[in-house]
């Protein structure tokens, strides 16, 4: 549980702060996208939407890296070292002056970011279980939401004020007051007790201990298919707006109304999840997470866009549906996972981030006239998701059978 010096407020919002680095290190920049291509002398779209889609590959295979070491030597000084390690990145962003150059810039960012989003988990997974950390996790994410709201207006207000580059060093400089206030402020959170002796073999065996887990792997594998989708959204946002739709200088604020209406729904679940349970939440917002772009298709099939709050509709929906189902899918993962919390997040990270990626390179391929294939993409990754859901119901209704 949290320490007695600490309150659990102080603990949420802590944790909220860790996660929300990353989301300002991709949201930030999505106003200053066009700028950055002139800047390093890129202008095809796909080109830019590496920018975002990259980082996301170096989150996924830092996790693999950070989230296993953090189970020997301690959660907070894995977070020291991905910090460095982003800092060191974020430099390499500012001096960029090509595509590749900046490209791994990025990936090296993605990846010392990993310590602090899978670290934080582990940590909210060392100090709660079942339902009640479903609950904090929801009011972390409700917190964390926050940064995505306000993050394209504050990286179009430092475009336009200071350049491109200023976005970035702002990231460092939000970073560093989270990391000094992490040092004074967390007790370390991992159980001597549960500290791993670090070997070669150390993530072998603890993807072995994973895979006996079929809840485990299950809402993993869903967590890949929402978070792909998400992240299609994410890489066309500013295709959709600003290009499709011609709001360039609206476009921070319609991408902040779409993420109040996660946050809206990310609260609302910490206050329904011990009432309801996260298996029956994560089941009824699937069913609606896949309902939605039924209709839309139907209802636009052949068609040009709709007017733009007719779609904002739709979006604000599909996103009240994924705030329920973040929080809960993650620790519905995490729940037999405790004695290996580490490892676990680094895996469930891992395989959700490196699923999520092909998804949205492939699918945002599409989006280039209208919004629509990117409703295909939330139809194609529900369906999967409901496909996983009723398998695991299955086998674990034969289990409950067999024992009977």
């Amino acid at each position: 549980m949290i320490p007695k010096q600490q309150s659990q407020t102080e603990f949420i919002i802590l944790m909220a702060s860790l996660m929300s680095i990353v989301a300002l290190s991709i949201d930030a920049i999505l106003p200053a996208l066009d700028a950055i291509g002139i800047s390093i002398g890129i202008t095809e779209f796909t080109d830019k939407r590496l920018l975002i889609t990259m980082i996301f590959l170096g989150l996924g295979f830092g996790q693999l890296i950070f989230g296993p070491l953090s189970d020997s030597i301690g959660r907070k000084p894995v977070i020291y070292i991905g910090f460095t390690l982003f800092v060191l990145a974020s430099f390499l962003c500012v001096i960029a002056t090509s595509l590749e150059m900046m490209i791994v810039g990025r990936i090296l960012q993605g990846i010392g970011l990993s310590a602090p989003r899978t670290i934080s988990i582990a940590m909210v997974r060392d100090s709660f279980s079942g339902d009640y950390m479903a609950k904090i996790m929801s009011f972390i994410v409700a917190i964390f939401i926050i940064i995505p709201v306000v993050a394209p207006a504050l990286g179009k207000l430092m475009l336009d004020t200071f350049g491109w580059r200023s976005i970035f060093n702002s990231q460092l400089i939000f970073g560093a007051i989270i990391m000094i206030w992490l040092w004074k402020r967390q007790p370390e959170t991992l159980n001597p007790k549960h500290k791993i002796k670090l070997s070669k073999t150390l993530f072998i065996s603890g993807f072995k201990e994973f895979m006996k887990f079929k809840t485990a792997i299950a809402f993993t594998l869903i967590s890949g298919f929402i978070t792909g989708s998400f992240m299609v959204y994410l890489s066309v946002a500013d295709q959709i707006f600003q290009i499709q739709y011609g709001m360039v200088e609206e476009f921070p604020y319609l991408f902040a109304a779409l993420a109040i209406s996660v946050g809206f729904a990310t609260f609302l679940n910490g206050k329904f999840v011990l009432k309801y349970g996260m298996y029956k939440l994560v089941f009824a917002f699937m069913i609606s997470f896949t309902a939605i772009p039924v209709l839309y298709l139907i209802i636009f099939f052949g068609q040009p866009n709709p007017n733009v709050y007719i779609l904002l509709t739709f979006f604000g929906l599909q996103f009240f549906s994924i705030g329920f189902l973040f929080g809960n899918l993650r620790s519905l993962a995490m729940q037999p996972l405790g004695h290996i919390a580490g490892i676990g997040a680094a895996i469930n990270g891992f395989v959700s981030t490196i699923m999520a990626v092909p998804i949205a390179t492939y699918i945002g391929g599409f989006v280039t006239n209208t919004a629509y294939p990117l409703f295909i993409g939330f139809l194609i990754c529900g369906c999967c998701s409901l496909l996983i859901l009723w398998i695991l119901g299955r086998n674990t209704k034969q289990v409950a059978l067999k024992t009977t």
